[in-house]
């Protein structure tokens, strides 16, 4: 099968990490491509950023749209994560969603460990349907750049946040984050509790989705636009909107 990795942000840096990441979970026969928006944010951080590559991924996903059996969003937010999986004409799953859900499966209640401000990953679990599932939200004082420049010191904040979420109560602990994907492996044998790599997650649950053959709604509010009228586009993004 064919997975496309599709970053949300213009860093090409994490478009490859998660790609790296995304290689090391694949089954044999499962062939990653990975894929940078041509225009957006170097980094989401903001309510604003998110929604402007949202558009940037929606851009970026139409022209892979018939060319790939499935999709994985190597971004944190599962930005556009509905809009994708209601164009594409192929399985989506959201690397964060992917995580959450496969935590559920693992323990009671899990935690979640990433940069920053945390309370877009707190409104995302929700929509998830999984609040009552969350056991902590640890956001560390890092950045996606320094996981980049100092990932030795970036690791030693993840798991200083790891521990605090056990502490609280995790029984497995989810790296939010496209530019954590890889270092779940490698941390897991300093943690107490299972640790969740969001592109792993992922690419598992998409080649799952693809195995059992599901067709594509055909009603509903996820079933495909139709003669929806657009200006100023890509012509393949219009394309599907037309349908």
């Amino acid at each position: 099968m064919r997975l496309l990795v599709a970053n949300a942000n213009t860093t090409e840096a994490i478009t490859q990490r998660c790609a790296a990441a995304a290689r090391e979970a694949a089954a044999a026969g499962t062939q990653i491509i990975p894929a940078t928006p041509r225009f957006g944010p170097e980094v989401i951080s903001t309510r604003a950023e998110n929604i402007i590559a949202g558009h940037a991924l929606l851009a970026l996903l139409a022209e892979h749209a018939g060319q790939v059996d499935a999709v994985l969003l190597a971004v944190s937010h599962d930005t556009a994560l509905e809009a994708a999986r209601q164009l594409m004409p192929c399985p989506v799953v959201g690397m964060t969603e992917a995580a959450c859900f496969t935590a559920c499966l693992v323990g009671g209640r899990f935690g979640l460990v990433t940069f920053g401000g945390v309370e877009t990953y707190r409104e995302r679990i929700t929509q998830h349907g999984l609040a009552t599932r969350l056991a902590a939200l640890i956001g560390v004082d890092a950045t996606p750049q320094e996981s980049v420049r100092d990932p030795e010191g970036v690791r030693r904040k993840v798991q200083a946040g790891i521990a605090h979420a056990v502490a609280e109560g995790a029984e497995s602990v989810i790296l939010g984050g496209a530019a954590l994907a890889g270092f779940a492996a490698g941390m897991q044998a300093e943690a107490s509790v299972p640790l969740l790599d969001g592109i792993a997650c992922g690419v598992k649950l998409a080649e799952m989705l693809v195995a059992l053959k599901l067709p594509k709604p055909q009603s509903g509010s996820f079933a495909a636009p139709r003669g929806r009228n657009s200006m100023g586009l890509t012509p393949e993004l219009a394309a599907m909107l037309k349908g």
